[in-house]
């Protein structure tokens, strides 16, 4: 149970690491159009908070069946996973649907003029879902390493 724990935080952490530092840059360095690079971003991060999801579930459950203790789940490391998937669902369910709104009624982010009020709206939940996965991956570094840490004081 301690693999699949690990394994599936690996996969989380490794999938939002991969889409924030190599496919969101790479889209908007590679493609012409600002409007295309984010559209393919937002297809990617769809994706990627999926998978946290069913990743976190998989990392809770787990651990239930490893320590066949409720109690298991407030440890530190259960509580940055529960974090971790909180900070998903919203960025999801709240900040992602907001922002697809705002770029319909743009039309195109990339020809909005600077000092339209919409794309000052989106800048701001853009900023929003950053701070979003920057927690989810600092509480995702916190829970490998407390993980660790518990297991390593188990001797």
């Amino acid at each position: 149970m301690r693999a699949i724990e690990f394994l599936s935080l690996s996969v989380w952490l490794g999938s939002d690491v991969f889409l924030s530092f190599v496919v969101a840059p790479g889209a908007f360095s590679v493609l012409a159009s600002r409007d295309q690079a984010g559209a393919i971003v937002g297809f990617a991060l769809s994706r990627m908070h999926f998978i946290g999801v069913v990743c976190g579930t998989v990392v809770l459950v787990a651990r239930l069946l490893r320590t066949r203790s409720i109690g298991s789940l407030a440890a530190p490391a259960a509580l940055c996973v529960v974090l971790m998937i909180l900070l998903t669902v919203v960025s999801q369910h709240t900040v992602s649907p907001r922002m697809a709104v705002l770029r319909t009624q743009m039309g195109s982010i990339q020809a909005t003029a600077a000092d339209n009020p919409l794309l000052a709206e989106f800048g701001r939940l853009h900023r929003i879902s950053v701070t979003l996965e920057s927690g989810v991956l600092l509480a995702g570094f916190a829970a490998i390493f407390l993980t660790v840490q518990e297991l390593g004081d188990r001797g």
